[in-house]
């Protein structure tokens, strides 16, 4: 068999935009939604640059019913002279030519989000239609593209403008003129770019999300203080509700949206959960489960623009507070800092390939100059919030402005830990009570930003800063600025600064609990058991994947317990009426608690960051409370305790809500010896008038239990701990953000707001699921 020529005929030249189509991810990284997406960031950041250099201070975004998008700006304009080298208009060579802009010179910008100077001829190669206007010198100048390649539509409707009209292409080497196409005020300036992205390139599945939209906007604008983004959805119709909405320093801009009771205890279809009902067939009549939703609502969803979305036509963005205002609306749960604010600005020489006259590349030392702005908080809870930015680009993966913040923060906090030792009850002395960098984090909320002319981005994506030079600037300016709040001894942050000390002390207290409760096996025996709370009853080992733990009220119904329990799978703790309120108090209250401390040492999966869902000891955690009101206020401190600090039992459903009954019905005649449970006032009335229907006798002295203790073993085992005719609620969290809202709600500092919503709801509840 010959061998294959290989030669210089077989070599492919790909010119101008050919190669973005021909290798898209190298330029947006994916062609589904995400690269949709990003080639809309490139479009806005352009305008948004404009904003960042003092020049534009409005952006609309128009979502058009034919799938195009419209970016519109009042800056100074894409230039419309010819540009020397190329002799093409300046419009002509953003977007045709790859690595051309201002953005490579070093006076039109100094702090830009689109960077590589690709961004708009990028998303030109890949839509199969792109139109532009300028308004420059008095005059609306106009020109067209397809896939990249300028030339002319033929429109049959001017007013609709279209992919599939017919069209011209310019020759080859031949300048395309700009088309002056109307007449504006000699003070008039601005881009609009329309786009239509091309079918042969993005995925089937590809579609712009509203969602991501919205966020991306609302970002911005805190950003880019008094910078007005107006997001315009021609889907939606007219008619329907415009929402047009501004934010100074103390507000927030949101959608107006119809909100749904946050806290979803009740559904008309809901139904109790029944154990057996796994092993019974689909048409057998058993309860189901009844889920008690920690949050429930109404959400704008992701969807195409071409369909009819639930959100207003017109949305408008404009913040005036920066970063704290970030902050501020990031910020969930009960707050344990004020927002502190970081922010100054340093220089670093450069060395870069400066461009010459003739356009030779040269190496060039220059200087140049890095702003900060950071704001952060501390809030009750565990999460972690860190938002970084160069210029107006988000940086996911972080990167050296990031890596700059946390050192120096990790830096002065240990130091004002080891400083505070005594009063935080910290032994210096002991290696392992040192505070770690997820003990700081948990619960940090901050916004780290950075304005960099020319900064260097791992990849064209831009998820992680690179440029050096930016840490230690930014570790120089936390150090000093933190130092003096974290210390207290700047005015006014010696309270705060030991507030967030004690959090952080606590974590680091809760991480190494956690981390010696790892260290001892999961199962005790006999010898070992002396390990576990002495009130614990636990379960014989080796049914960890049925073992279940009632958390009992009170020392009499845990007797009955005792004797209603398969002691096989089922462990009881007993608690001594309410336990600690975790929402108003620090987590070294919390941990020196001894029913809290007792509870996460019996669960055996931690607490916090470190909680471990796979090291739980049981599979259902069961709270079993009298059933009035104070076993209502019991479960809710119980919850309260399970959201804030081992929150993944809830999220997996391993917490449930017993359901004892309220009374029991004596038969009598043939039924005599036969029992009836009833769980409420109305069932009971309604179960009395069906036997009476039924003329079945029944006892009319009708017992009222007031507490699990007045059952005996048999009566608690049959209605409420046999898996075989129990019934149980299961808790579910659906939305983090808005249950720890209905937490600080309920059982915060805060009682004005807790008062307004009982009587905003009173009469909107189901009283069937109040127990009474």
């Amino acid at each position: 068999m010959p061998k294959e020529e290989y030669g210089a005929k077989d070599l492919a030249v790909l010119e101008g935009l050919d190669a973005v189509r021909k290798r898209p991810g190298m330029y947006i990284g994916t062609t589904d939604s995400q690269g949709l997406m990003h080639c809309l960031w490139e479009i806005i950041d352009n305008s948004v640059d404009e904003a960042l250099a003092g020049f534009c201070n409005d952006i609309v975004v128009t979502l058009h019913t034919d799938g195009s998008v419209e970016v519109a700006d009042n800056g100074r304009g894409i230039p419309v002279d010819k540009e020397p080298k190329t002799g093409l208009s300046g419009v002509e060579v953003v977007l045709t030519k790859l690595h051309a802009g201002a953005k490579f010179g070093n006076s039109s910008y100094n702090a830009v989000g689109g960077l590589h100077g690709v961004g708009s001829s990028v998303v030109n190669a890949l839509s199969s239609r792109l139109d532009v206007e300028v308004d420059r010198d008095g005059k609306t100048h106009h020109m067209t593209f397809h896939q990249g390649h300028p030339g002319v539509y033929t429109d049959a409707d001017p007013a609709n403008p279209s992919p599939d009209s017919p069209f011209k292409r310019t020759r080859k080497n031949r300048p395309t003129e700009l088309e002056i196409i109307g007449k504006v005020s000699p003070k008039t300036t601005g881009t609009r770019i329309r786009y239509w992205y091309d079918p042969e390139i993005f995925n089937k599945t590809a579609e712009f999300s509203y969602e991501q939209l919205i966020d991306r906007v609302r970002q911005t604008s805190f950003l880019v203080p008094g910078l007005k983004i107006t997001i315009i959805d021609e889907n939606v119709p007219e008619t329907a509700a415009t929402d047009t909405v501004e934010a100074t320093d103390d507000t927030t801009v949101e959608p107006a949206q119809d909100q749904a009771p946050a806290l979803d205890v009740s559904s008309s279809d809901a139904e109790l959960f029944d154990d057996s009902a796994e092993s019974q067939s689909d048409d057998a009549e058993s309860p189901a489960e009844e889920d008690f939703s920690l949050t429930a609502g109404d959400q704008v969803v992701d969807g195409a623009f071409g369909e009819q979305p639930a959100h207003p036509r017109v949305v408008e963005f404009l913040h005036t507070g920066g970063v704290k205002d970030f902050v501020d609306f990031l910020s969930k749960g009960e707050p344990i800092s004020d927002i502190w604010r970081i922010q100054g600005e340093g220089t670093y020489k450069e060395e870069t390939q400066a461009v010459g006259e003739g356009g030779e590349l040269h190496a060039q030392e220059i200087e140049r100059t890095c702003g900060v702005d950071i704001a952060l908080r501390w809030v009750n809870g565990y999460d972690t919030t860190i938002m970084s930015f160069v210029n107006i680009v988000e940086t996911p993966g972080g990167g050296t402005h990031v890596d700059g913040f946390m050192n120096a923060i990790t830096k002065q906090i240990r130091k004002a830990v080891e400083d505070n030792a005594r009063k935080l009850k910290v032994n210096m002395k002991d290696s392992a009570m040192k505070v770690e960098r997820d003990d700081i984090q948990a619960g940090l909320v901050a916004v780290v930003t950075a304005r960099v002319a020319e900064p260097q981005f791992q990849g064209q994506t831009k998820d992680v800063l690179g440029t050096a030079q930016v840490k230690p600037i930014v570790t120089r300016l936390t150090d000093k600025q933190f130092g003096e709040m974290i210390t207290g001894s700047k005015r006014g942050y010696k309270e705060q600064s030991g507030r967030v000390l004690e959090k952080i002390v606590g974590e680091m207290h809760a991480r190494i609990q956690s981390r010696k409760a790892k260290e001892v096996t999961r199962r005790k025996n006999a010898l070992e058991s002396a390990s576990m709370p002495a009130k614990l009853s636990d379960c014989q080992p080796g049914n960890d994947d049925v073992a279940e733990l009632f958390i009992v009220e009170g020392d009499s119904a845990l007797g009955t317990a005792k004797a209603a329990r398969n002691a096989g799978f089922q462990a009881l703790l007993p608690i001594r009426g309410k336990i600690l309120n975790v929402q108003k108090a620090s987590i070294t209250q919390m941990l020196s608690n001894k029913e809290c401390a007792a509870i996460i040492q019996v669960v055996g999966a931690g607490s916090g960051q470190s909680f471990d869902i796979e090291q739980s000891r049981y599979h259902k955690i069961i709270m079993m409370t009298d059933a009035d009101v104070d076993g209502a206020h019991i479960r809710i401190l119980l919850l309260t305790l399970f959201y804030r600090y081992m929150r993944p039992l809830i999220e997996h459903g391993y917490v449930y809500a017993a359901v004892p009954p309220l009374h029991r019905i004596a038969l009598t005649g043939s039924h005599k010896g036969e029992y009836i449970y009833t769980y409420s006032d109305d069932e009971l009335a309604g179960k009395l008038a069906d036997l009476d229907k039924k003329h079945i006798g029944y006892n009319d002295d009708i017992q009222r239990y007031k507490g699990l203790g007045e059952m005996d073993a048999d009566q608690l085992a049959d209605t409420t701990m046999d898996p075989r005719t129990r019934m149980l609620r299961r808790i579910r969290m659906e939305d983090a953000a808005q249950a720890s809202e209905i937490f600080s709600l309920l059982m915060g500092d805060d009682v004005p707001p807790r008062k307004q919503f009982i009587v905003d709801n009173a009469d909107d509840f189901d009283r069937s699921k109040i127990d009474t």
